[in-house]
């Protein structure tokens, strides 16, 4: 009988330790996948962030580098530079990337470094007991926005591709999402391309995941798939941001 779906290979065969209905784990397979597909397994590095998946590291069959909160873009711009034929992609939640790490991200793209990141929004704090981040939606409660988040008090929300696509270095910018099948495969459309812009030496690339995280929405994961669709998307409209008709 032939196998028509397996555990990629570039994807470790051990039990993640994301809460349930979290979509971490998709975007890890969805990135395992085309490393396999790519056939780049032996040459890819992977940048690990601080936050819910900061032992990614364990997940991933290739070699994996820690990187300080925030750090993942400065941290991946030396390792391809010292190492300029290896794939080497940064993992980044949006506090990680839009907060504390807003100016690496900036100026790796402002330079045009030859990486990829993939850049995770849930529009909260993860794994510290959910917090406002960055890309919280107005009105929304957290942790520290009991009554909702108030623009006079605590500014808008940071559209990342939105702002991204100013910059000259920026090659490749889409924005996709985790809440259902058809999203769910373009994702990986837009994750490979990603990955197929730096193998071309074309320049920076990025993919900015809207995901979920019901455990601090307080949701069902059911309600959180569609929370991202109802209230998620209008803010953060999916599509490509720059590089659309980039050969690759």
């Amino acid at each position: 009988m032939d196998t028509v779906f397996k555990k990629p290979h570039a994807l470790v065969d051990v039990s993640m330790h994301y809460c349930p209905g979290c979509t971490h784990g998709i975007v890890h397979r969805l990135i395992a996948e085309v490393i396999d597909e790519l056939g780049i397994e032996g040459k890819t590095i992977g940048i690990s962030p601080v936050g819910c998946t900061y032992n990614n590291y364990e997940y991933f069959n290739c070699d994996m580098v820690q990187a300080a909160h925030g750090r993942a873009p400065a941290v991946a711009t030396g390792v391809k530079r010292v190492n300029p034929d290896n794939v080497v992609f940064a993992y980044q939640g949006d506090g990680d990337l839009a907060a504390i790490g807003t100016a690496e991200i900036v100026h790796a793209a402002t330079r045009g470094e030859k990486i990829t990141v993939i850049f995770v929004n849930n529009a909260i704090y993860g794994m510290t007991s959910g917090q406002m981040a960055p890309t919280t939606l107005i009105n929304q409660v957290t942790t520290t926005t009991p009554f909702g988040r108030n623009p006079e008090l605590h500014g808008y929300p940071i559209n990342v591709c939105e702002l991204l696509s100013t910059l000259e270095g920026a090659v490749y910018i889409e924005r996709v999402s985790m809440h259902d099948i058809k999203n769910i495969m373009n994702a990986k459309k837009a994750i490979k391309k990603a990955f197929q812009v730096q193998m071309a030496n074309l320049g920076f690339s990025i993919v900015e995941v809207l995901s979920s995280c019901p455990t601090n929405w307080g949701m069902n994961p059911v309600e959180a798939l569609k929370w991202i669709q109802e209230k998620m998307i209008p803010v953060y409209p999916l599509g490509n941001f720059k590089g659309k008709d980039l050969e690759v």
